[in-house]
């Protein structure tokens, strides 16, 4: 019966975070706005709509943190949003003159979003399986979310981020509950939608390292909140 209710929860949450990718990208249905930004986070919206719907149907309890294990809700605002923002926004700034505060703030909330769907849901629902099962599920189910089906070099490398991604982010929210530290790891790549160049790499190599570092350090320093 447990195996059911997983299986029946999953398959109604997947449908709808399909279902609303396919609306957003696939079709003029959300076009009722030219803002982009808004566009942005449509295209996002769906796994967060499909664990709602699905916790709501099957009565499962949703642990979304914001904090996580923090002891408030400023470390990893500041460490994982905030910090981001003005790193990215003044390298922008000095080189094009424009401080895209809006756009890197909606790239965060669009990970939000999604982390909502495969950490906080769908990563939760599969914890009881071995690790690699449930990896390998879930970057297989978000690979296919992005409706992308070419069979091209740049798409298979596409895949292997996500199962990259997946080990990783997965570790990063079974370290920390921390949506807001999973959707700073998760907006990495949607930051540089441009491509990745030297300035890019630089600057995910220091926000990685200064992300590791700031886990490492508070495990080491202060006892989980919860």
């Amino acid at each position: 019966m447990k195996e059911k209710k997983r299986f029946l929860s999953i398959s109604v949450f997947y449908a709808i975070a399909i279902l609303f990718r396919y609306l957003a990208v696939k079709t003029n249905l959300f076009h009722f706005t030219d803002n982009q930004l808004i566009q942005i986070l449509l295209r996002g919206i769906g796994p967060a709509l499909g664990a709602f719907a699905s916790a709501m149907l099957f009565n499962i309890p949703l642990k979304l943190s914001l904090k996580g294990n923090y002891q408030n809700i400023l470390l990893p605002l500041l460490i994982f949003w905030i910090f981001p923002i003005v790193l990215i926004g003044t390298v922008t700034y000095i080189q094009e003159a424009e401080f895209p505060f809006l756009l890197l703030f909606t790239v965060l909330v669009y990970g939000l979003l999604e982390e909502i769907g495969w950490r906080g849901f769908l990563q939760e629902q599969l914890k009881d399986l071995p690790k690699l099962q449930s990896i390998t599920i879930i970057a297989v189910l978000w690979f296919i979310w992005h409706l992308n089906f070419e069979f091209t070099g740049s798409n298979m490398i596409f895949l292997g981020v996500l199962f990259l991604g997946t080990w990783g982010i997965g570790k990063v929210y079974s370290s920390t509950y921390s949506l807001l530290a999973v959707a700073g790891f998760h907006s990495l790549n949607n930051f540089f939608r441009n491509g990745l160049h030297e300035k890019e790499l630089i600057l995910i190599a220091i926000l990685l390292a200064i992300w590791i570092g700031f886990m490492i350090w508070y495990k080491r320093n202060y006892k989980a909140a919860v």
